[in-house]
């Protein structure tokens, strides 16, 4: 039996999770010497690399003198906490990793309070000790606060804590005295994980995470609980609501390195990728095909946010999509289903539309821009969030908000954040910035982080968890300024545009194609103003084309996918293609938008 150690390496979102990984794996000689593997090795797909987050959770094992270590690393965005859940299901412990300036953050607290609830065996690690206003003594304390708060054991509250930089590669027990590598926190996990507890009896794995392949199909991902699967072996499927289906197993797989081999045979307490099983989800259990046992069915936390799904239907429909029919978009979600268990898609009356619910607006707007990035093209409708209704009283969802701001500025994020119904409940400081902590509506978030980065002039730092549900707390202002809509089809002028410019900043440049009822700029005022920017100079003998006063255009405003989605009304849509982003109204005539305007006071 060889010696395995399955952890999770779990942290608030950028304190170094995917980094910490890169160098174990430089650290245990993953690569040939003429090997350039870059960094951030496993935020392997492009959106992962743009954003700098991870967003799948991914796989790898190292060796470390004779034992064998399957590390797991997680996404560290609360919008992602439904695929740090069920990961957490293979490993025997985890890595916690700490900014040693930031201390523990609210995702911390989420991805904690799961493992300690597991029952899992914590190792603490304080990283970047290396950054300017570390605090990594009082950061430790606020660590062990935090476990007795979420309920920690006494086994867990004696956990070994490291010090060290991930990004200079070194752990070590003092942070004053750095060491040159990664042997310490290696030997901390060989001594304080246990290795997988072994049960006698016949086998049991449950399906964690899932792989596709363009070969074999789909690929089952999970921890061999007890017993042993062997290749070609006959199994049974044991489904979420009890349906057992009889498979067989074609190939086995364990991860080695960043990659995986192919094996016969796998006993319990490894991780494995299981090819040749048809129709399974996350969360079921493979299991004996005489007598099969099920394992206890995994619970996620419920979306709090949903969205409008619908097929693009503006003038401009088909022109750069490759997939736009009602249909494309319906199977695409339900592939979707398959492996992002905290997502649900609800049909609604019209076909053409689905109520697509999630954690939050990231987990949202990552999947808008993979399928936009596939070559779909759609709509999406104003972000809701799904209220309840707990014991005759109308609930919504509250979040507790934490910001890290310079001291100077910090007022004027107070004052934001009260006029969206949030609650102070800590103000203290943090060398030169200072720590605020709320509790607000999950409403009143969608739209923030651009009204606090614009007054914070971008310095503000902001994370928020979901907390559980309140009871309703009021009406919330909406955007406060109108839009500048199109009257007409066409390409813009830069004429017209600087003839408007006193009406309102413009989301468009010059020379772009647009339709009516296209959403160009925000109004100086707080109605809606219809304008023409598809008029050219009228050229006469009397008025040359470039003789008057040059034109001066301040640049088009640009908006990300996220921003658009905090931006619209409930009156308008983002229509995504794979090359352009464009926002509309529902309705894009003039007489239609005043014969609907009551449906959306």
């Amino acid at each position: 039996m060889q010696n395995i150690r399955n952890i999770a390496i779990i942290a608030h979102v950028d304190h170094g999770k995917t980094t910490l990984v890169d160098k174990i794996l430089h650290f245990t000689n993953q690569f040939r010497d003429n090997e350039n593997a870059g960094e951030l090795i496993l935020d392997n797909n492009d959106l992962e690399r743009e954003r700098g987050i991870t967003i799948v959770s991914k796989n790898v094992s190292v060796k470390y003198k004779d034992t064998k270590i399957n590390i797991i690393d997680t996404p560290g965005h609360a919008d992602f906490g439904g695929e740090v859940e069920r990961v957490l299901k293979m490993a025997d412990g985890v890595v916690l990793l700490v900014d040693a300036f930031e201390g523990p953050m609210p995702q911390t607290r989420f991805v904690t309070g799961k493992a300690l609830a597991l029952g899992i065996k914590p190792i603490v690690v304080v990283n970047k000790v290396d950054k300017e206003n570390c605090r990594p003594d009082e950061v430790y304390e606020n660590v062990f606060d935090l476990f007795f708060n979420l309920g920690a054991t006494e086994d867990q509250l004696d956990f070994p804590v490291l010090y060290g930089s991930s990004k200079q590669g070194w752990m070590s027990q003092d942070w004053k005295t750095p060491t040159t590598d990664f042997t310490e926190l290696l030997e901390a996990i060989i001594e304080h994980i246990p290795a997988p507890k072994v049960s006698e009896g016949t086998l049991q794995m449950q399906v964690t995470s899932l792989d596709y392949s363009t070969f074999v199909g789909r690929i089952a991902i999970g921890r061999v609980v007890r017993g042993t699967i062997k290749e070609n072996q006959p199994v049974s499927l044991m489904k979420r609501d009890g349906k057992v289906v009889k498979s067989r197993v074609k190939e086995l797989q364990l991860f080695e390195g960043l990659g995986r081999v192919k094996v016969s045979e796998v006993k319990a307490g490894d991780i494995v990728a299981v090819v040749g099983i048809e129709g399974f989800e996350i969360g079921d259990t493979i299991a004996d095909f005489e007598n099969p046992e099920q394992l206890e069915v995994m619970h996620i936390d419920e979306p709090t946010m949903n969205m409008l799904f619908t097929i693009n239907n503006s003038p401009f429909f088909g022109k750069e999509g490759k997939f736009v029919t009602s249909r494309h978009i319906y199977d695409r979600l339900q592939k979707e289903l398959e492996k992002n268990l905290a997502l649900r898609v609800v049909p609604t009356e019209s076909p053409d539309a689905w109520l697509v619910y999630g954690r939050g607006i990231l987990h949202l707007s990552v999947l808008i821009e993979t399928m936009r990035r596939e070559g779909y093209e759609l709509q999406v409708g104003q972000p809701q969030v799904i209220v309840k209704e707990i014991n005759g009283v109308k609930c919504e969802p509250i979040e507790e908000l934490v910001v890290d701001v310079p001291g100077d500025v910090s007022g004027k994020v107070i004052e934001l954040v009260t006029q969206r119904k949030g609650e102070l409940l800590i103000m203290e400081s943090k060398g030169e910035m200072q720590h605020l902590e709320f509790s607000i509506p999950s409403r009143g978030i969608i739209g923030l982080r651009n009204n606090v980065l614009t007054a914070t002039a971008g310095e503000a730092v902001m994370a928020h968890r979901l907390k559980g549900y309140e009871p309703w707390k009021g009406t919330i202002p909406g955007r406060l300024a109108g839009v500048l809509i199109s009257l007409d089809t066409g390409s813009t002028t830069a004429y017209s545009i600087d003839k408007l410019q006193d009406r309102g900043r413009f989301f468009v440049d010059p020379g772009v194609d647009i339709y009516e009822g296209q959403i160009l700029g925000e109004h100086i005022r707080d109605n809606d103003l219809t304008v023409n920017v598809t008029k050219g100079k009228q050229l006469t003998n009397m008025r040359a084309s470039g003789s008057d006063d040059n034109t001066r255009i301040a640049p088009a405003i640009k908006f990300s996918l996220e921003e658009s989605m905090e931006y619209i009304q409930a009156d308008e849509y983002i229509e995504v293609t794979p090359q352009s982003m464009r926002l509309r109204k529902i309705y894009l005539t003039e007489n239609e938008r005043k014969v609907n305007s009551k449906k959306f006071q």
